[in-house]
């Protein structure tokens, strides 16, 4: 699933996109908030981690910007400034979360992963799609009760369609949120990726629809 992460801190976004990558996101990093609204305006992003302090464009005016043009995806502010009217601008600015500079990298990805699945209308940490189920959580999918060893590609995708359960998802969408640096839609890495999975799968569970895409639905 693709994110995108707004830290003009060099060193800090170096340590937090192969976190975030082994976390299982596609992750587009920018140090500016000009570069951030724009990307927000535009990409298919499943969430957003900002910094108050960007440079250009501050982070609040960025969010405020998004929210103002209908863009809905989830926020988590990441700052360093801790005082409760910092917080209560940038709730009202359209944040969904706040966290403050220092904080433990774990906490920031169980944040991200709940605002994710709140955002898609999933109460339960467990998300289940007839015999596979996800554990948020713990990063880790379950097929009949026996995990899955999935590569970090394969988990991208079958975490992005069970998260859209019973949505047709196409070619081009599917490979945003998958493949890093992008996907040729001319390359047949998407379909050999989708093999892959449907292998490990056994079941009827991901549904190709003709002219559209696939979907994940219980058989």
């Amino acid at each position: 699933m693709r994110i995108l992460l707004a830290e003009d801190d060099a060193a800090l976004a170096e340590r937090l996109q192969p976190l975030l990558e082994q976390a299982g996101y596609v992750v587009d990093v920018v140090a500016d908030g000009r570069q951030a609204e724009e990307i927000g305006q535009v990409e298919d992003l499943q969430a957003a981690i900002v910094d108050l302090g960007l440079p250009v464009l501050d982070g609040l005016s960025v969010i405020e910007r998004w929210r103002g043009n209908g863009r809905d995806f989830p926020v988590l502010v990441l700052t360093a400034r801790g005082r409760w009217h910092d917080k209560l601008a940038g709730f009202d600015a359209g944040a969904d979360d706040y966290l403050t500079k220092p904080f433990q990298a774990d906490e920031l990805v169980l944040r991200l992963r709940a605002l994710i699945r709140r955002s898609r209308g999933h109460a339960s940490p467990r998300l289940q799609c007839g015999p596979l189920q996800l554990d948020v959580n713990a990063g880790r999918f379950d097929l009949d009760g026996q995990a899955l060893a999935l590569s970090p590609q394969e988990f991208r995708l079958l975490s992005y369609f069970i998260h859209h359960s019973g949505q047709v998802i196409g070619r081009d969408r599917l490979g945003e949120h998958v493949f890093d640096g992008g996907h040729d839609p001319d390359s047949n890495a998407l379909d050999v990726l989708l093999g892959r999975v449907r292998r490990k799968l056994g079941t009827d569970l991901i549904q190709t629809v003709r002219g559209q895409g696939w979907r994940l639905a219980a058989p």
